[in-house]
């Protein structure tokens, strides 16, 4: 078990519905940390903004963008996740990798699709929870709308990690950062959410607000407001022993089962 993580935190600006450029994009940045690292965070989406147009982005998982992320994942050491469009079996999926630097990779399909811009008429919803089990770290990713939904990210699986990736507009970024700070408190987990800044293809605006918590709800990070920024932050796994032995809150939680 590794007692310490480090995680790099991607606030990206997105070119619409360009893979390439966005691929060349991450590249750069990816090269660009300096410091060893073990988890890299990209946004929702992030070979193509958050599109409806999945026939015209679609990828399979042989694909460029999943060869990329194994690529960049060995020559770096690092875990990389994020997520893309992929379609399979005749269906699109929001679809979160988590790419580890040996070849493994574990994927999450977007469970509650977001009906405001309707993708549920494009995207089939996902009904699998994904626990990642990285280094010693149980970590559980979700993405954007997922943050909306407490029960699906409810940690019965003693998690440490809740990661969220999103493209969460502007109009509505108090309720990301005000959920993001909930999820840690309630999970008495650390929570990552990274969001895009930047004008999408539909002209909609992105702020970032991307941050971190400790299991406290305290933030860790400094990320500048709509500025593209790389941050490293490093977790630790006595904080979160320290707070779950002495408040022991997850031992009152609700038992009860999703059907």
């Amino acid at each position: 078990m590794q007692e310490d993580l480090k995680i790099a935190l991607i606030q990206s600006s997105l070119a619409w519905e360009n893979a390439t450029q966005n691929r060349k994009n991450f590249t750069e940045k990816i090269n660009s940390i300096d410091e060893d690292v073990d988890v890299i965070v990209l946004p929702e989406m992030f070979t193509t903004g958050f599109t409806m147009n999945a026939n015209g982005n679609k990828e399979t998982m042989q694909g460029e963008t999943v060869q990329w992320l194994l690529d960049m994942a060995s020559k770096k050491d690092v875990a990389i996740t994020g997520s893309i469009i992929v379609e399979e079996e005749g269906a699109f999926y929001n679809r979160l990798l988590f790419v580890e630097p040996n070849g493994v990779i574990s994927t999450y399909d977007k469970k509650h699709t977001f009906t405001l811009a309707g993708e549920h008429k494009v995207y089939k919803a996902g009904d699998k929870k994904l626990i990642v089990d990285y280094k010693g770290w149980s970590i559980c990713p979700l993405v954007c709308y997922d943050l909306r939904f407490p029960v699906w990210a409810r940690n019965t699986e003693d998690y440490d990690l809740l990661i969220y990736v999103a493209n969460w507009p502007k109009v509505r970024v108090d309720a990301w950062s005000t959920l993001l700070k909930a999820r840690a408190i309630e999970n008495m987990s650390y929570c990552i959410g990274v969001n895009r800044v930047g004008l999408d293809g539909n002209n909609y605006e992105y702020s970032g607000h991307s941050a971190a918590y400790d299991v406290l709800g305290n933030r860790l990070d400094n990320i500048e407001v709509g500025k593209e920024q790389i941050e490293v932050i490093t977790l630790s796994k006595s904080h979160i022993k320290t707070y779950r032995d002495k408040l022991q809150f997850l031992e009152d939680r609700d038992s009860f089962s999703l059907k």
